[in-house]
């Protein structure tokens, strides 16, 4: 009996097709890279991964500042490996919507910030992955050298598969290909 594939693993290899033939084409070919975008791609197609990052008071942080400003707060993140999941889920957030929904973030005079923060993060998390002889911490370093220059690979990727009609909301594109996926059996989301 064949063994049931989640819906994220099967978003996961819709996404790395897709990522794999932009990032080709715009020469990029650091697999691992293309292998982890396709993995967040998956998993902030969950809609309770967008924002998934609580306070203290445990309200949801709407926003990367937010969560910037609890990890200062005394005591938060006091814990390295709860740093790591916070500047982690930073990075890919950054990364994420600088990269799919560019006209959004610009729209909202921050892609600057997220690119910004989106370097730091991962450059964090590899630095974290150091201190925890995890051995990923080289794709981070990767990710947060040349954020920028993803981010632009995935705004391709989107304006080549994801465009919304004249008009239509930026997120338009995205969630009609994720309630294909959900007509489909692809999730259950």
């Amino acid at each position: 009996m064949p063994v049931p594939v989640s819906s994220v693993e099967k978003l996961k290899g819709f996404f790395l097709t897709l990522v794999r033939k932009s990032f080709d084409q715009l020469g990029i070919h650091d697999r691992p890279v293309v292998e982890y975008v396709a993995t967040m791609l998956a998993e902030f197609s969950r809609s309770d991964r967008w924002l998934a990052l609580r306070g203290a008071e445990g309200r949801r942080l709407t926003s990367v500042v937010e969560a910037m400003l609890a990890a200062a707060a005394p005591n938060a993140g006091a814990r390295i490996a709860g740093e790591r999941e916070l500047r982690k889920y930073v990075g890919d957030y950054t990364l994420f919507m600088s990269g799919l929904f560019r006209r959004y973030v610009e729209r909202g005079g921050y892609l600057d910030y997220y690119f910004a923060e989106g370097a730091r993060s991962y450059h964090a998390v590899s630095e974290l992955d150091v201190a925890l002889y995890n051995p990923g911490f080289l794709m981070f370093e990767e990710l947060s050298r040349r954020f920028e220059h993803y981010s632009g690979a995935l705004d391709f990727m989107q304006k080549c598969y994801f465009q919304p009609a004249p008009g239509d909301d930026p997120f338009a594109g995205f969630y009609r290909q994720i309630e294909g996926w959900v007509r489909h059996g692809i999730s259950s989301n």
